[in-house]
Formats: structure tokens, sequence, C-alpha cells
């Protein structure tokens, strides 16, 4: 059964009477004023419990002087966050009936995340997992059984799609049990191997027939999670200058910290939105790779809220490192965040080496950024903020020249 033979039921962003009980099916691709619902807007919000959890975490590795481990296990935990978060995400992009069964059997996903939530700070100081699994398992289950019940309604290779992910779905869960039952010294091999694997299920799933999710709303979710995680990053910066003011007395080291890093944000927000992405997502060659590359958007936009409460600490001499590692807990992110925003975005749109260069050379110039002492977060960010006006400029400027040459060729 294909998505044009069901009629698609209203947008779930629009009220509309609840009913307990409609066909999963799929919905069209083409669907006019598509937009994320209520629902799936708790389900963000509650998902940046976990992201902030896991933040605290890797603060707190690095200011310890265990940067290494700490980026470790900030990068299993984000992965087993970002990839439940992802893989609601596209489901729901094709198959959301936002009945009553959808609705709950999506808030027991969120419960599942708030378990895994509970379970980061254990899983950094004591590397136990188990509560983190456990909220991953409650996840995945109830998502195979969204997949299942998709099946249901299928025909044909739509059947076996939906097949395939709910079976590749639960058999990665049991692989993830070796993150509790086997040595400590394993468990990044068993994270790595299962991560590939998990990333090898919906290219293996759509092989034949693809789903149907929407290029307007994937852009719209991806960018409204980009905003929610870069306000994480703001209110935990927030949060360590306010402590540190009130606890030292500060105010003139923290206030070029704070400054810095609220550059650093709002170029962050700026250089993402610049461009509208979903004309660039027409089919799963590149949906796949977009999508996957928003493990390394969303996690280093996470990580620069944690490198500016590192380098808040560090000022007020609360942290237990150099002030270039404090500093490079900063522009390291924030160089990363630049360089994928432009791999996976901006580069779509440029025209001309200057324009393409632009985040590249502002990339770099944040991580020379890194040596130069207590003033490295407001270069850092003054750096950024300096490309968002290059960039600015040199578009309107390309603009201009367009403008004529298309009113010439207009008109002869």
């Amino acid at each position: 059964m294909t998505s044009s033979s069901t009629p698609a039921p209203a947008s779930p962003g629009a009220p509309q009477p609840l009913r307990p009980l409609r066909r999963l099916t799929a919905r069209g691709r083409e669907e006019s004023h598509r937009v994320s619902s209520p629902l799936e807007l708790f389900f963000d919000l509650c998902f940046v419990v976990a992201i902030a959890q896991a933040g605290a975490g890797l603060v707190h590795a690095v200011a310890v002087g265990h940067a290494g481990e700490g980026v470790l296990n900030y990068a299993m935990l984000f992965f087993a966050i970002w990839w439940a978060w992802m893989n609601f995400t596209w489901f729901a992009s094709a198959y959301d009936n936002d009945d009553a069964l959808y609705r709950v059997v999506t808030l027991v996903q969120i419960a599942g995340v708030l378990v895994l939530a509970a379970g980061v700070s254990r899983a950094f100081t004591d590397h136990d997992f188990a509560l983190v699994l456990i909220g991953y398992v409650i996840m995945r289950v109830a998502l195979a059984s969204q997949w299942l019940r998709a099946a249901r309604e299928a025909e044909g290779a739509e059947r076996t799609m939906a097949l395939r992910y709910a079976g590749g779905v639960l058999l990665c869960q049991v692989g993830w049990l070796g993150l509790v039952v086997l040595p400590e010294h394993a468990r990044p091999w068993v994270f790595l191997v299962m991560a590939i694997a998990e990333l090898c299920v919906p290219v293996y799933a759509e092989k034949n027939h693809s789903t149907s999710w929407h290029p307007h709303h994937i852009a719209e979710r991806f960018g409204l999670f980009t905003i929610i995680v870069l306000g994480e990053t703001i209110a935990a910066a927030t949060v360590a200058v306010k402590s540190a003011v009130a606890e030292h007395d500060a105010v003139s080291e923290l206030l070029p910290i704070a400054a810095g890093g609220l550059l650093i944000v709002f170029s962050a927000w700026w250089i993402y939105f610049v461009v509208p992405i979903h004309g660039h997502l027409r089919s799963n060659r590149q949906s796949f790779l977009w999508g996957y590359g928003h493990y390394l958007i969303f996690a280093s936009a996470a990580s620069i809220g944690a490198g500016i409460e590192v380098a808040v600490e560090e000022a007020v001499g609360k942290a237990h490192l150099s002030t270039t590692a404090a500093s490079a807990a900063v522009t390291v992110p924030t160089a990363l965040y630049l360089l994928t925003v432009w791999a996976l975005h901006s580069r779509h749109f440029k025209v001309g080496l200057a324009q393409q260069l632009v985040l590249p050379v502002t990339a770099l110039l944040v991580i020379c950024c890194t040596f130069l002492g207590d003033w490295a977060v407001p270069a850092a960010g003054l750096v950024s903020a300096a490309a968002v006006v290059t960039g600015t400029t040199l578009t309107a400027r390309t603009a201009g020249r367009r403008r004529p040459a298309d009113t010439a060729a207009t008109a002869s």
C-alpha cells in the first residue's frame, strides 16, 4: 500500500479531534503546510534534559583533567540520545497519524529518554551504563512497535521495509547489552560496532522502498532541535556565570567570556539558518548524509555550552587545567560546528571561492584563538561574528551583480 492509496490525515500541527485509533499509513510527501506537531515539540524539549545531563558530565570530566575520558563518554551518550531522536523524527515525518495509540507510544519513548537522563551521571562517574541502557531499550522497543504497526497496514515493499526497521531496531538492542556485561576496556569497541550497526539499519531497510518523509517537515524538525540545543547552551553558560559571580565576585574576569560565548552562539544560529535546506533534501542519497552529519552539529553545539562552563570555572580557579586547555574546550567544538554546517548546509548555496572559504577559514581562525590566553573566548566570538558579516556582505554583493544581468536577460 503506497502513500497515494490512502488519504493523508490533516496536519497534526493544526487543532483536530483526537481519535482513539486510526490506520497507521504513510503520509504524502507533497502535503502542504506540514509543520511540527505539539507532541513533537514536547518530545524535543524532554530530550534536552538528557543533553543537559551529558553536558554536565563533560564539564566535570574536563574540569578535573580527564578530558579524553569525558569526551569519549560524552560521544557515546550523545549518540544514544541523538539516534533515538533521529529515528523518531524520520518515522514521524512519514507515519504520524496523531491518534491516541500513537501519542501513548511516543510518551513511552519520552519516559525512556528521562530514564536515560537519570543514568547519565552514573555513566560518567562510575562507568555504569545499566540505567542508560534501560532507558534506551524503552525508547527503541516503543519505536519498533510503531514500525510493526505500520507493517500491519502496509503491503509489498513498504511492508518489508517496516519489518526490516522493526527487526533491525530490536536486534541492535541485544548488541548494546555489551556495554553492561563486557569488561570496561571493551566498551568503546562495543560502542563503535553497535553505532555502525545502528547507522546501517535505515540504509538496509530502505534499500528497495523509501519512507515518505517530508522535506519541509524534516528541515523544520532539525532546525527546531538546533535552536533547542543552542538554547540549552546559553542556559548552561548563564547558570555557570551566575554561580561564579555569586561565589567569587569575578565580574571583570567573566564578562569577556560571557560576551564571547554569546557572540559564538548568536553566530552559530545565524549561520545555520541563513539558507533554506529543504530544497537539497530530494532523496535518501542526500538525506542520509545530511541527517547522519547532524550528530556532529548537535554534539558540537551542545559542547560549546559545556566549554563555556569550563572556561568560567578555569577563570575563577575551580578547574584543574590550563587556560589554553580551557579555551580549547570552547574553540574546538565551535570550529567543528562551523565546518560541519558548511559541509552539510552552506556549501550547496555558496557562489564563488570567496563565499566557500568563509566558514572553513573562520574555523581555522577560531582554533588559532585558542592560544590567546584569557582573551581566547571573546576573540573566537568576534571571529565568528565577523564570519556572519563577511558572508552576508559577499552574498549581498553577488545578488547585486546578478540582478542587472537578470534584468538584461529578461529584457532581451
